[in-house]
């Protein structure tokens, strides 16, 4: 436990480091800064802490003892690596989608990687916009249990809807406008709605990724970062169209956490 590795972004601070032989992971909202060092504190206040992310600036500020900054990117890729090999995961040319606030896209090959774009949507557009449909004070496990509850369908153009009632020249399920229908579907639920943010965001995040993908010539996607925790909903979305584009959606579990355990085995 002389080692731990913080991933300060956003939204979330990210902590982890080894106990009794294991990787013990922890998250705290941005605004509890102070509980998150005082959890560091009680783990070993004499461990050496690696910080990566955003705000690691600010949290070394507020940290005594031997602290380090430690390049986002890198720890992001090292620790991904290393949680696909714990799992024994084959994929070795794949473009990784770090789903966070925002989202990054890099091509990771065996001997490198390289950072090729950011998009705005990610975690968030999920909480700003989802506290604007659904509920403004709702935190993001009740979004997405909404989500989860809502059927997109009803919030969503489809193809099949413009073409109707003659027989579509695409596949009628692809989304012709996310939240199309919104303003004109009097019986859309507030869930649909989510139902239909969660599709709109995993469309924009998977069709930026199958681009890069094409570019690099590799059909992995590996998806990341604190927005799946827990979030059935975004990667059941990510996954939907595996037969049509003909691409693999992998998901780590502790991925989450990559940049923060990178960051601890710097």
């Amino acid at each position: 436990m002389d080692r731990i590795g913080i991933d300060a972004g956003g939204s979330l601070i990210k902590i982890a480091y080894w106990q009794n032989g294991e990787m013990d992971t922890q998250t705290f909202p941005v605004e509890k800064v102070d509980e998150c060092v005082k959890v560091l504190q009680d783990v070993n206040p004499e461990a050496k802490v690696y910080l990566t992310g955003g705000k690691r600036a600010h949290v070394q500020s507020l940290l005594s003892g031997q602290t380090y900054l430690v390049d986002e990117f890198e720890a992001t890729v090292k620790g991904t690596r290393f949680l696909m090999e714990k799992e024994n995961m084959t994929a070795t040319d794949y473009i990784l989608a770090s789903v966070g606030t925002g989202t990054s896209f890099f091509k990771v090959t065996p001997q490198s990687f390289e950072r090729l774009f950011g998009s705005g949507a990610g975690g968030g557009t999920l909480m700003g916009l989802g506290s604007l449909l659904f509920n403004k004070n709702a935190d993001f496990t009740s979004l997405v249990a909404s989500a989860e509850k809502g059927d997109e369908r009803a919030s969503d153009l489809l193809i099949k809807d413009i073409y109707a009632p003659s027989a579509p020249p695409l596949t009628g399920d692809l989304t012709a406008a996310n939240f199309g229908k919104a303003h004109l579907n009097k019986e859309a639920t507030a869930d649909d709605h989510m139902a239909s943010l969660v599709r709109f965001l995993a469309e924009t995040i998977l069709l930026l990724a199958l681009q890069a993908a094409q570019a690099n010539q590799t059909k992995n996607l590996v998806f990341i970062g604190s927005t799946l925790e827990e979030n059935q909903p975004l990667k059941q979305r990510l996954r939907m169209f595996e037969d049509s584009f003909d691409y693999k959606a992998i998901f780590i579990e502790k991925g989450a956490y990559a940049g923060a355990i990178g960051a601890m085995l710097e």
